[in-house]
């Protein structure tokens, strides 16, 4: 991280021209670009060249309400290996060469694309891993950080990394992601970065960038679908009997432990039951990782307040009945927690956490609570986080992962291409390996 702080230079912020139709400069901040512009390209408000609405569909982490809370809150900075350094490309002729880099030049009806973008002095909260890749640089006494990663921080969900204004053509907005591949090649050098990484990218993104020779990786996470079920009773009566009765016996565990559960609209969600998440989220991280995790209670709450219509607060509580002035009270203790997001026909379990251990209640919060949820509301998929083939047998499905990388030191770029190359072999087998003990029921079953 130390090596960030150095990197104080505004040339890295100046309008760099790449082409006779294109100009692309970095921002030091998402708020200089501001939620219209933002959302307009990455956060599901399409606008065209006239900054007419439309709507496009995308994942919540996507908007500029999310990124923009990482940065208030202080969970995304300098402070914290993650400096932002936002790309915006821009139709030549909308700003001036500057000295000082003026963020403040950027005319909003001028934009054609932007890039979630940073310069990161480590590897935490990624989820495509390159320890290994860093461990060897620093074996042959060369620096791996910082290096440039363009993601959704401390989020590993599919979606836009390229937000594009929609009314191009395809061959612009291909000929724009081509543009892009270039420039980050070049900021990579003039940041003494060794490489640039774009993670969880969509295919449309990812297949210019591979046509350019940049290294494509293959990852895997577990996805739950939507088969038109009417309920978690017509999901389990497509799996096999051994597995269904598997599920009822984790079910009914649960329920025999007097547990309630309930989902809570974003709007409705009080600032109790907000400090309840949050005490669950750290103890929880703490118990698993010796932190109280990346995101603090000031991203929670800003969040909950600004994307209310994304957020879902699941409260599992133990009811209790009381007495009070001779009337019968009921009361619940919270004993744990989980936050869901909502963006199209997707739901999306991202943070849990519980203040006392029951067998069981990961499973019940985190994957059945959530698939109920989702056959109730009629979502088409359920995205319960990264890793975990436990869910496998649990009805999740086996999806593919890409992310795209450059490495500028030849020698290490061959061994990482080969590494690759037979990392993604492996994979493929792996998934072929779940797929076969997936639970649902085959013809003749």
């Amino acid at each position: 991280m130390c090596r960030l702080l150095l990197l104080k230079s505004s040339h890295l912020f100046k309008e760099r021209v790449l082409a006779a139709s294109y100009s692309i400069q970095c921002v030091s901040q998402i708020a200089n670009l501001g939620a219209p512009l933002w959302n307009a390209l990455m956060g599901g408000t399409g606008l065209d060249a006239n900054m007419e609405a439309k709507t496009v569909e995308t994942s919540p982490f996507c908007r500029y309400e999310y990124l923009h809370a990482l940065e208030q809150s202080g969970c995304v900075g300098e402070q914290t290996g993650w400096r932002p350094m936002h790309l915006v490309v821009s139709e030549v002729g909308q700003a001036v060469e500057s000295n000082q880099g003026d963020e403040s030049l950027i005319e909003p009806t001028r934009v054609l694309a932007v890039m979630p973008l940073y310069l990161k002095g480590h590897s935490y909260s990624e989820y495509v891993f390159d320890w290994a890749w860093a461990q060897a640089y620093e074996r042959h006494g060369i620096e791996y950080y910082p290096k440039l990663v363009n993601a959704i921080p401390f989020t590993p969900v599919m979606g836009t990394r390229i937000g594009l204004r929609f009314d191009l053509s395809e061959a612009q907005k291909e000929a724009l992601i081509l543009a892009i591949g270039e420039h980050l090649d070049r900021l990579t050098k003039a940041c003494s970065a060794s490489s640039w990484h774009s993670l969880f990218l969509l295919d449309s993104e990812r297949q210019p960038l591979a046509s350019q020779g940049h290294l494509e990786r293959l990852g895997t996470q577990f996805h739950w679908f939507n088969q038109g079920y009417l309920n978690f009773d017509d999901f389990l009566s497509r799996l096999t009997s051994r597995r269904r009765k598997s599920i009822l016996k984790e079910r009914r565990a649960i329920a025999n432990a007097g547990l309630r559960f309930r989902f809570i609209q974003g709007a409705d969600i009080t600032g109790a039951e907000l400090e309840h998440f949050v005490r669950c989220y750290r103890r929880t991280y703490y118990k698993r990782s010796g932190h109280q995790g990346y995101l603090n209670a000031a991203f929670f709450e800003t969040i909950v307040k600004n994307m209310a219509d994304c957020v879902r607060l699941l409260m599992v509580e133990r009811p209790e009945n009381s007495t009070l002035e001779g009337e019968v009270e009921a009361k619940s203790e919270p004993v744990a927690a989980a936050l869901y997001f909502v963006g199209g026909d997707c739901l999306y379990g991202r943070y849990w956490g519980a203040l006392e251990e029951i067998e069981g209640l990961h499973f019940e919060t985190c994957y059945y609570q959530g698939i109920d949820y989702a056959i109730e509301q009629g979502l088409r998929k359920f995205d319960a986080g990264a890793q975990g083939e436990h869910k496998v047998l649990r009805g999740f499905e086996p999806i593919r992962t890409y992310s795209v990388h450059e490495v500028l030191h030849s020698d290490f770029r061959r061994a990482i291409a080969d590494f690759i190359e037979q990392e993604a072999q492996a994979v493929k087998t792996y998934m072929t390996e779940l797929e076969a003990i997936l639970p649902f029921k085959r013809e003749g079953d």
